[in-house]
């Protein structure tokens, strides 16, 4: 059995984030990859959220926002990751009309599809925020 690498400080410091935002995450991705790719949860937390993330320059409501363009330009397949970015960019102060008119303007860059699917995770995401 491969043993885990030591924590790096990026991992250090990218873990409260992680947890914050997604709490469970690196359980979840250890119980769902890591027997295959021994070490991949905590490469996430590391690069992810401890070298990105945690990063200096922009507030967590722009980086989210950024995060949610891309994931929308993408298209259809970043739906489960859609979702989580969307509830981020929320708990960072970000509205629904900001987020709204954010995929909006991916319909430039991803197409209108993308654009529509992404504004239907959104809605669900509304939603779901207003029956709790």
């Amino acid at each position: 059995m491969t043993q885990a690498p030591t924590p790096s400080d990026a991992y250090l410091r990218g873990k409260p984030v992680a947890e914050a935002t997604n709490p469970g995450i690196e359980e979840a991705l250890r119980d769902r990859y890591d027997a295959l790719l021994p070490g991949f949860a905590q490469s996430m937390i590391d690069v992810a959220y401890g070298q990105y993330y945690t990063r200096d320059g922009l507030d967590d409501k722009t980086r989210y926002l950024a995060t949610v363009a891309a994931l929308t330009a993408l298209g259809g397949q970043t739906a489960p990751q859609l979702r989580v970015h969307i509830q981020n960019a929320l708990r960072a102060g970000a509205s629904e009309r900001e987020i709204a008119e954010v995929i909006n303007q991916m319909a430039l860059y991803g197409g209108f599809p993308a654009m529509i699917n992404a504004l239907n995770t959104a809605i669900s995401v509304f939603d779901a925020a207003k029956d709790v």
